[in-house]
């Protein structure tokens, strides 16, 4: 059997300042801001969670502001066929993860399990 967990949050931002965004994120969460090196530094800004249990990033995107939420997985496509069953669907492939749309028609997306695996009680 798979394992999954909720890997982050992204806020998703429709801005030509990704710095600008990162900036306000940073100091609303008092989160300090880590770079990424390029391509991504372009796109993602990450936010340090003094507690190292989230990923948290600031993206500049085209598509309106919002936040979602990324489910980190050790079996991607196993974990889109479990959520598709739970009435989920496809969006997009982007590079090695899924874009998802809940029933409810929000947006999240299953990526690759980044942490060490969950552990076996939490499974």
């Amino acid at each position: 059997m798979h394992q999954s967990r909720l890997a982050g949050f992204i806020i998703d931002c429709q801005t030509d300042d990704l710095q600008g965004a990162a900036a306000f994120w940073s100091a609303a969460l008092g989160m300090p801001r880590q770079e990424f090196p390029p391509p991504e530094g372009a796109q993602y800004v990450k936010l340090l969670d003094p507690l190292g249990h989230l990923n948290i990033e600031v993206q500049a995107v085209a598509h309106p502001s919002r936040v979602h939420l990324d489910i980190e997985t050790d079996d991607i496509e196993a974990e889109v066929r479990r959520l598709e069953a739970l009435g989920a669907r496809r969006v997009a492939q982007v590079k090695t993860w899924w874009v998802m749309e809940a029933p409810t028609g929000q947006r999240f997306c299953v990526v690759a399990l980044t942490a060490p695996a969950v552990p076996a009680d939490r499974a």
